[in-house]
């Protein structure tokens, strides 16, 4: 047993070590710039895929092979560098938010540029010259790379301790950290700091990549495998913190090491089950600051406008447009435009308390999937109807939310976002290894058969019922923001403490938005279930929750229309690009950078620009 206990303790060890270069990455990269960087799991790809690459042309010598791994890292600081330059260097004056927007367009064209490069199936390096083999302690056989991996961390540690505590740059860092506006007074180069803190977490990114080729296996799945951890690790520290992100790591790492050994049912959600504690109990995380979890940039919101005559009479005109496609559109646009009617509802129910209420969630997807499978699970069990389904789907998820809602807004900024993440990936999780209940990766099957009545039982129908119930409601959720409630919620957005002090109860208002957010995303949920006639995990997915947050940037949060011009836009978009091209993920990465970069306020938040502009002249 005491052999078992110590490979396991070493092997969680390693895996901290591996979680904390990378952590350590993005934790000094938030503290300077206030970047959440999407594309730091990127890096962490491209550092593998690079060391792959050049170790495999070297001499199968120490010496050459760990160069080979340096000048790995090296180069993805140079990719970091331009990434800064190109693209982030423009935008660090725009909300957060819109920072990470850019960053998951860039990931899209890593992804892609990775996939032409090296190709889509697993890539296995060569093995460490010399220390391919195990070493014996205490009885406990633990391979030679571990023990350099789980070395390398403390060592990285202690070169940050004294970059950051003995030397005049590291001074200028932790003075930027703290206040970058008095650190620029003082004569800072900001530009240039920003730069320089961006390659050196780039390298700590790529170097934990290259670390990992004798390991396991390169693929295009390590980026998003390892950003989500690195976040957890991150926040459970605290942003900003690099002893905090040493801490969550061994932490996170020895719960993943012992949690697949003792409870193998439920080793995926541990992770966040431990980041919803701390974030719960330490809303700044273990080592954090309040301050550090502030925005840096806070944006006050232009009124909402009526719509005038003319866009009053083209919006119906699109209405009466898509209320006869199924006179005109084929079977396949009328499968997409039942789907951007529910995207179009699941993207408006995040912006009615993120654009109204700023309050950020990055697992909005928790609610989508607890509607889909709360009807799922009705069909499955007790055989319940469509219009069951379209009760108990939306009531799971208002439950879903109130609860979660409850510990989300009573954290900050980032934290609470993540807080969202964790509740998502905790129902993820239940999902997936929940075989018995929810079918786990198989998913649950015939919901359109065993659920749909015979008056519905044609996609010209249910695609009529689709768009009904998508217009009410947004109907709904446009007249409560033009409603008091709508107001109070906008004025906690962008003057907190005048708001409360005028009478407006903060705690209770955020959570209605919220609980109301989680039921409209509910309802979409059981509509995408029956459509699809299937649910499966990816619809609690992270990636889920990215594509409402693109489509509410795109179109805009400062209009009520944005949603619904954001999920037409990026829906139309991603599936004809995937019709048109194997490389879609590039083009609309670029595309989603270009319109950061030139449209900040979104599609309708650009028009409506020239809009007022037209008008004053």
């Amino acid at each position: 047993m005491f052999e078992i206990v110590l490979a396991q303790l070493l092997t969680g060890l390693a895996y901290a070590s591996t979680l904390f270069l990378v952590a350590a990455g993005l934790t000094i990269i938030f503290g300077v710039t206030r970047v959440v960087n999407f594309a730091h799991g990127s890096l962490f790809m491209l550092g593998a895929y690079l060391a792959y690459s050049i170790t495999s042309e070297l001499p199968r010598t120490p010496a050459a092979f760990f160069g080979g791994l340096l000048l790995a890292a090296l180069v993805v600081a140079l990719i970091g560098v331009l990434i800064e330059v190109l693209v982030l260097r423009r935008i660090y004056a725009a909300p957060e938010i819109f920072q990470l927007l850019a960053t998951f367009g860039v990931v899209l064209v890593v992804q892609d540029l990775a996939l032409w490069i090296w190709g889509p199936e697993e890539l296995f390096a060569p093995r460490a010259p010399g220390l391919g083999g195990a070493v014996e302690l205490a009885g406990a056989f633990v391979p030679q790379w571990s023990l350099v991996v789980l070395a390398a961390g403390p060592l990285v540690y202690g070169v940050l301790w004294w970059v950051f505590n003995r030397t005049r740059w590291g001074l200028n860092v932790r003075a930027a950290t703290q206040d970058g506006d008095m650190a620029a007074a003082l004569g800072v180069n900001r530009r240039l700091l920003f730069t320089a803190v961006f390659a050196l977490g780039s390298f700590l990114a790529g170097l934990a990549g290259a670390l990992q080729i004798p390991r396991e296996s390169v693929n295009l799945q390590m980026d998003l495998a390892v950003i989500v951890e690195a976040f957890v690790v991150v926040v459970v520290g605290g942003l900003g913190s690099i002893s905090g992100a040493a801490l969550a790591a061994v932490l996170i790492g020895l719960l993943h090491a012992f949690g697949i050994w003792l409870l193998p049912q439920s080793s995926l959600v541990l992770a966040f089950v431990a980041m919803a504690l701390v974030l719960i109990a330490r809303p700044h995380g273990l080592l954090g600051r309040p301050e550090v979890a502030q925005p840096a940039r806070s944006q006050a919101h232009a009124p909402f406008i009526a719509a005038d005559a003319r866009l009053k009479a083209v919006a119906a005109i699109a209405l009466a447009a898509a209320a006869c496609a199924p006179l005109w559109a084929s079977d396949y646009w009328l499968v997409i435009l039942t789907e951007i009617a529910i995207l179009a509802v699941f993207a408006a129910s995040l912006h009615f308390f993120m654009g109204l209420g700023g309050i950020t969630s990055f697992g909005h997807a928790a609610y989508f999937g607890l509607g889909a499978y709360g009807a799922a699970l009705g069909v499955k069990y007790l055989e319940t109807p469509l219009l069951a389904n379209l009760v108990l789907g939306p009531l799971l998820a208002l439950a879903g939310a109130i609860v979660s809602g409850w510990f989300v807004l009573r954290a900050s900024g980032v934290y609470a976002a993540m807080l969202t993440l964790a509740f998502a990936q905790i129902l993820w999780s239940a999902a997936t290894q929940w075989i018995e209940f929810t079918g786990g990766d198989n998913g649950i099957l015939g919901i359109w058969d065993t659920a749909m009545p015979a008056w519905l039982a044609t996609r010209e129908a249910y695609f009529l019922l689709t768009l009904g119930l998508a217009t009410l409601s947004l109907a709904l959720l446009r007249r409560a923001a033009m409603a008091p409630f709508g107001y109070a919620l906008r004025a906690l957005r962008d003057a907190p403490a005048r708001a409360e002090a005028s009478g407006i109860g903060a705690m209770r208002v955020q959570w209605t938005a919220f609980a109301a957010g989680g039921l409209f995303a509910g309802l979409a949920g059981v509509l995408n279930a029956h459509h699809k006639g299937s649910v499966f995990p990816n619809s609690l997915s992270i990636a889920q929750s990215l594509d409402a947050l693109v489509m509410v940037l795109l179109g805009g949060l400062q209009t009520l229309a944005g949603p619904v011009v954001g999920a037409v836009a990026y829906h139309t978009l991603a599936v004809e690009l995937t019709r048109a091209s194997d490389h879609w993920r590039l083009v609309l990465g670029l595309t989603i950078v270009l319109l950061v970069l030139l449209f900040p306020q979104g599609i309708t938040g650009f028009l409506r620009t020239r809009l007022e502009r037209r008008r004053a002249a």
